[in-house]
């Protein structure tokens, strides 16, 4: 595991993400720029009586997205915000699934960082990928 899991800006991020605790969501970073986020699927995360919601998907998506850019950027006293997300869902969620989402770099820029991630299911299906363009910015821009 990464000593950036220690990373004091790491902490202020875990800290301040409400969202991130409305939805249970957990993560650690591997390494720079690969995160592993996981979700045990509950009943709130559901949109029909048996499958989860695509936002949830969605949400799951971009937060491993984030945080995997973060992880590139929080040593130089930065923060990322999403631009563009881009999700394919291709199988379903259902509750009681617990779903492990990994990202991974594809480049680091001087202002945009692009991102990509797969999510499985316990069983190891491919539930979802995505790719995403972050802005890296001066974390005191966003409160820090």
């Amino acid at each position: 595991m990464s000593a950036l899991n220690n990373h004091p800006l790491i902490h202020q991020y875990i800290e301040q993400n409400q969202y991130g605790k409305l939805v249970d969501f957990k993560f650690h970073i591997n390494e720079p720029g690969v995160v592993e986020y996981v979700v045990q699927v509950q009943s709130k995360h559901l949109a029909t009586p048996l499958a989860a919601h695509g936002g949830m998907i969605a949400s799951l998506m971009d937060a491993t997205l984030g945080v995997g850019a973060l992880s590139m950027v929080c040593e130089a006293n930065e923060v990322v915000s999403t631009i563009d997300l881009h999700v394919t869902f291709l199988n379903p969620v259902f509750e009681g699934d617990t779903l492990t989402s990994i990202s991974t770099v594809v480049k680091v820029g001087k202002r945009i960082l692009f991102m990509e991630a797969s999510a499985t299911n316990q069983h190891g299906t491919l539930v979802a990928k995505a790719n995403a363009c972050l802005n890296r910015y001066p974390k005191e821009s966003a409160g820090y």
